[in-house]
């Protein structure tokens, strides 16, 4: 069972935004067994509209198309579906009770009529209920392939491919079971990591596929199993990771679920372990708070941040001696590891992540070549820093250093 998602939106071609709803939905399709052929995106133009809806009735059984659903003359997806199925655009009362009814409770405006045509929907649809807006969701089925038409506003299309769509499909057709398992490596590069697992790897049955994932300093190994046989795909699935797991222990730090970053996995450990973080960052510019911060609940486990991006915060606000940033300079070891230690006494955590570093394209106020960055965890009981020398692109240079704290934290949360 395939399917072909279809973006619409001449938005997403200027790159004027970046299409997640095309990472969304093929996640979800396929944590219910459906593989995804092929992802498209289109103008919003008629004839290329109805071109890729011929092109993905060919390719795929199930065909879902985002965008273009809104009330203004350029939303033309609607009109154009009606075309393709030889169908007309009939209102649909239910839909239109449900615009009226958000108008009444958010808008202190009159309906206008565009806004009422939204009620508008090809007489051979079946209507999804859109709760959080006035584009419904369209099912239309077309001898033994489905398109379903979205809304292109992230959440409201979010809430209809978990509340209709995917309920809807499991009803209607049979899947085969889809299981992936992913193993996150830090600290080795990925022909490395793939040299030292080539037996291993040559020996997986061919119904189990490994990816490698690699992003700035980390590697996921993805194992992804598809078959009939339940019980028989989880078993030898657990099996090759068993053998696995003793050729990567060095660089292994967790399990990690299809959307997980390593950031979440340390929250989750943080939090059985009762355990408290707080962070230091100069070259890194509050970006490790970031990516703590965006995790649901993180307050329980993280208490905040020092963002020392100049020389005098990390005197004034650190305490970090000026004396030794003199003697060492702020890109140092001395001075990573005075900042680790010192936000760890301020915010009394059990955990502290420190940064400093020249990630360019210009030294600042340090003489350390551009790349240089220095990071130290700290605890209740010890404090350690590492130095890293991590290119000459400075976006690359913060990123990979976000990466390498939580990486440095990961192996110090895994002692315990």
């Amino acid at each position: 069972m395939q399917a072909e998602i279809i973006t619409i939106g001449d938005e997403i071609l200027i790159g004027q935004i970046v299409d997640t709803n095309s990472a969304f939905i093929s996640q979800h399709l396929n944590n219910i067994g459906v593989s995804v052929y092929q992802i498209t995106s289109v103008q919003d133009d008629r004839q290329h509209i109805l071109q890729a809806l011929q092109e993905a009735e060919n390719n795929a059984d199930i065909i879902i198309i985002t965008g273009g659903l809104g009330p203004t003359k350029d939303d033309i997806t609607k009109t154009t579906i009606a075309e393709y199925f030889n169908d007309t655009l009939v209102q649909d009362p239910a839909v239109l009770k449900n615009i009226e009814s958000l108008w009444e409770k958010y808008i202190n405006t009159p309906l206008a009529q565009v806004n009422i045509d939204q009620a508008l929907v090809p007489s051979k649809a079946i209507t999804l209920m859109n709760i959080y807006g006035s584009a419904p969701g369209m099912w239309l089925d077309k001898g033994n392939k489905t398109f379903i038409s979205l809304p292109g506003v992230p959440f409201e299309m979010r809430a209809l491919i978990e509340q209709e769509v995917l309920p809807k499909l499991q009803k209607k057709y049979k899947f085969p079971y889809i299981l992936h398992k992913t193993l996150l490596t830090y600290g080795i590069g990925e022909s490395t990591l793939a040299a030292r697992i080539e037996g291993w790897e040559d020996q997986l049955p061919d119904y189990i596929k490994l990816a490698y994932l690699p992003n700035l300093g980390k590697v996921r190994l993805r194992l992804s199993a598809k078959g009939n046989n339940k019980e028989l795909i989880q078993q030898e699935v657990e099996k090759q990771i068993q053998l696995l797991l003793p050729q990567i222990n060095d660089v292994f730090v967790g399990f990690q679920d299809i959307e997980e970053s390593l950031e979440a996995i340390i929250g989750k450990q943080l939090t059985q372990l009762n355990k408290t973080l707080a962070t230091a960052e100069s070259c890194t510019g509050g970006k490790i708070a970031a990516h703590l911060t965006a995790n649901s609940g993180a307050s329980a486990y993280y208490k905040g941040s020092v963002v020392s991006y100049a020389t005098e915060v990390k005197i004034n606000v650190l305490k970090v001696p000026e004396k030794l940033i003199n003697e060492y300079s702020v890109v140092s070891a001395e001075v990573a590891e005075a900042m680790a230690k010192n936000v760890l006494d301020l915010f009394q955590t059990d955990y502290a992540i420190a940064t400093t570093g020249n990630a360019g394209p210009t030294k600042g106020d340090a003489d350390a070549d551009v790349g240089t960055v220095f990071i130290a965890i700290a605890t209740k009981s010890s404090v350690y820093s590492e130095q890293f020398a991590l290119g000459n692109h400075r976006t690359k240079v913060v990123n990979k250093a976000v990466n390498k704290a939580f990486e440095m934290l990961q192996k110090e949360i895994l002692k315990n």
